[in-house]
């Protein structure tokens, strides 16, 4: 071998090495941002599932919705990349079909009601707020008052008779909706 070939070799080692550092440790700074990765999951039954994925800020003694979160305005739902809705089968949410596939999720919230959002544009940073063109659909969600404060925000679901209820739990808000299989 000639040195230019040793040489061309090794600088795309390098750069091959250093790539795979940088994606490694690019996922471990995602565990220790202040608004920490978190994930959520539902199983509809007959193979059907939804699986999102968020990053869950903390309340940090400020005022969130009307707050922070300001009500009338779409909000990302979370923290620093915009939340992942993805549905392996079609579902329904308030009377709406839902085809399967990758969406992402915003909410606008109210103080006695919020509206779910679920968009078509995925992949984009969570400060970028949807537009109606983007809409697959909008659903009222029914909102209540948590016990305790819920410091972290947390997305979860609880099984229902005909599928589940997706809670978004804040502050001392709970904003949930019911979805089920088609």
């Amino acid at each position: 071998m000639n040195t230019r070939k040793i040489l061309t070799l090794s600088i795309a080692a390098a750069l091959t090495i250093g790539l795979a550092a940088l994606a490694v440790h690019s996922q471990q700074d995602k565990s220790k941002r202040p608004s920490p990765p978190a994930q959520a999951k539902a199983d509809l039954g007959g193979g059907n599932s939804i699986t999102v994925d968020y990053s869950s800020p903390k309340v940090k003694g400020r005022k969130i919705f009307g707050g922070l979160v300001p009500y009338g305005k779409a909000w990302r739902t979370g923290a620093n990349e915009a939340t992942t809705f993805v549905t392996s089968g079609i579902i329904i949410i308030g009377g709406k079909t839902i085809p399967a596939g990758n969406y992402t999720i915003y909410t606008i919230p109210e103080e006695n009601k919020w509206t779910l959002v679920v968009s078509k544009k995925t992949g984009e940073w969570g400060t970028e707020t949807p537009t109606s063109a983007d809409d697959v659909a909008r659903f009222d969600m029914k909102v209540s008052k948590l016990p305790a404060l819920a410091e972290d925000f947390k997305i979860s679901f609880d099984k229902s008779a005909s599928g589940a209820t997706m809670n978004l739990d804040w502050e001392k808000t709970r904003a949930s909706v019911d979805i089920s299989n088609k």
